[in-house]
């Protein structure tokens, strides 16, 4: 498999009422195929953020984007550019880092989270300097993470609901 430059292609999701952030590495092939965040059909994302807020899982882009807002929850990525192989994360290499910061000055964000270890390392080594605000590591949603069955994997992301 060879590897790519990837410019990250998506907009974040985010008003001015979001006030929580959540913070995934960078979007997978799939997602990338798709054109919205969480595309690959075995990523738990939107079943865990469906079940934490008590709704129905959406299935279109608009309705995705509608349950995160109408929860006050943002969503975005911590990689604007980098090298990458596939959608493996550990294979990331050169980032350049989305603009975390600015996004924060456009919101009522109290919390951030990062969904898995590698947008945890990045969002530690990029962003919070610049930022000043801790980020609080959730097991990843990738279908990559077998260790964690769904229930387990809901149960650590109430936290998201404040």
């Amino acid at each position: 498999m060879e590897t790519l430059h990837i410019v990250h292609s998506f907009e974040p999701v985010f008003d001015e009422n979001s006030r929580v952030l959540i913070l995934g590495s960078l979007p997978s092939v799939k997602s990338r195929e798709n054109g919205f965040y969480y595309g690959h059909p075995q990523n738990r994302f939107w079943r865990v953020t469906a079940a934490v807020f008590g709704e129905s899982v959406p299935l279109t882009v608009e309705e995705k984007r509608a349950m995160l807002l109408r929860n006050g929850a943002a969503i975005w990525d911590v990689v604007s550019e980098c090298d990458i192989m596939g959608s493996s994360d550990a294979s990331i290499r050169n980032v350049i880092p989305t603009d975390i910061a600015a996004l924060l000055k456009k919101t009522a964000v109290r919390a951030v989270f990062t969904n898995g270890g590698t947008a945890d390392r990045i969002y530690r080594r990029y962003q919070l300097p610049l930022t000043g605000v801790e980020a609080v590591k959730l097991p990843s949603t990738s279908p990559a993470n077998a260790a964690w069955q769904l229930d387990r994997l809901t149960e650590a992301w109430r936290v998201i609901a404040g």
